[in-house]
């Protein structure tokens, strides 16, 4: 496989997109985090759409027919002109190869702070990314999805409206210098993803993300976790069938090996994408960094994965940001990330069986904050 990855990538290198935020903070991050957080019970799984879903139009010439799609809110241009200042080059808040991000306010009924996208026509995505974030998103709520609020397609614009995301994405937080996260959000930022992907992958007929890496995870106000930027997603195999083949689009690094030497996708290819971001999150590195030492083309896996099942090694390797002595529940995360990151996605668990173990080790650690604070006091506590 590894003397494949050169060749895969010359082939390729044109619908390999490059790994870039989303939403960058627009302020510096706040020092609150979940770290005591009593782990929530699961949220429960919906669908916007109670009965069958909404045709997912052909083009968006078809799209233009429909008077509205689902319980999107339809905005003119001139109402996002007016919700960002006319496009004010200081309100964006991110770019990428979509096009650029504002911070806004709608005002009125919605009544409530917005990231305004706009797509960027000669971009990386074109019509039929934009069209299928509108139809996954504009059909399916969870806590663990940004809420897409609205849309714009007016003449050539094609514009997002999301509920705004106050601390960006976790790339931007994992990968800078002075990063902050603990050991506790980092686990609970993995808990509310997988929720995400469990999600999806339950649905009626299975969704792929595709794209599942650090720059397309959200964080609110209070570091609870999003997936955004749904222009991959795909539809899963139906009728008895093991896959759906496609042309390989997403980012190198976190794409499963299987789909970019076939073609072939399936929810096994989400559960690897999770295993690199849960490894990138326990050693603080990208999923691909030139020039390391003892790593085969710059790939984090290959360098780190072997060492997730030797503790003695893995300590040594782990994000020292975190702070403290390796912590509880750190080989049962390590294992899950080995297990997420193995070659025959035949062995790789179910996202739904990720959100068990992940829910385990976060209540383990909050039983351990609880002890230790019924210690504090009781040593406080004057003598009888």
């Amino acid at each position: 496989m590894a003397n494949l990855l050169p060749l895969i990538r010359r082939m390729n290198r044109w619908w390999i997109l490059p790994s870039c935020g989303d939403i960058r903070p627009s302020r510096p991050a706040s020092s609150r985090r979940r770290d005591a957080e009593t782990p929530r019970s699961p949220p429960k799984l919906r669908k916007t759409v109670s009965e069958g879903m909404l045709a997912v139009p052909k083009d968006v010439e078809e799209f233009r027919t429909m008077s509205a799609y689902g319980f999107l809110k339809l905005f003119t241009y001139d109402d996002l002109r007016l919700a960002t200042g006319d496009f004010d080059p200081g309100r964006i808040v991110g770019e990428g190869g979509f096009g650029v991000v504002y911070r806004g306010f709608i005002h009125g009924a919605v009544g409530k702070e917005v990231a305004v996208k706009e797509l960027n026509p000669e971009g990386l995505q074109g019509d039929r990314e934009w069209l299928t974030e509108v139809s996954y998103l504009g059909q399916y709520s969870h806590p663990n999805l940004v809420e897409l609020i609205g849309y714009c397609c007016e003449d050539d614009h094609r514009l997002l409206v999301y509920e705004f995301m106050a601390k960006g994405s976790l790339e931007n937080h994992l990968f800078r210098r002075a990063c902050t996260l603990s050991w506790t959000t980092r686990v609970a930022i993995a808990l509310d993803v997988a929720r995400g992907l469990a999600f999806l992958h339950g649905a009626e007929r299975p969704i792929i993300y595709r794209d599942f890496k650090t720059s397309n995870i959200l964080l609110d106000a209070e570091f609870n976790a999003k997936l955004s930027d749904f222009g991959l997603a795909k539809e899963g195999p139906m009728g008895g069938k093991t896959h759906v083949s496609t042309r390989v689009m997403g980012t190198y690094g976190y794409a499963a090996p299987e789909y970019m030497a076939t073609g072939h996708l399936t929810v096994m290819s989400d559960v690897y994408g999770f295993g690199v971001v849960l490894l990138e999150m326990l050693v603080g590195r990208r999923a691909v960094e030139p020039s390391r030492a003892g790593a085969r083309e710059g790939s984090l896996v290959d360098w780190a994965r072997p060492i997730l099942i030797r503790p003695k090694k893995l300590e040594r390797i782990l994000d020292r940001r975190m702070g403290g002595p390796a912590p509880r529940g750190l080989d049962r995360v390590a294992r899950l990330a080995y297990d997420c990151l193995s070659q025959n996605p035949k062995v790789r668990p179910a996202m739904a069986r990720v959100v068990i173990t992940l829910e385990a080790v976060l209540a383990a650690g909050a039983n351990d904050d609880d002890d230790d604070e019924e210690g504090t006091a009781a040593a406080d506590a004057p003598p009888p």
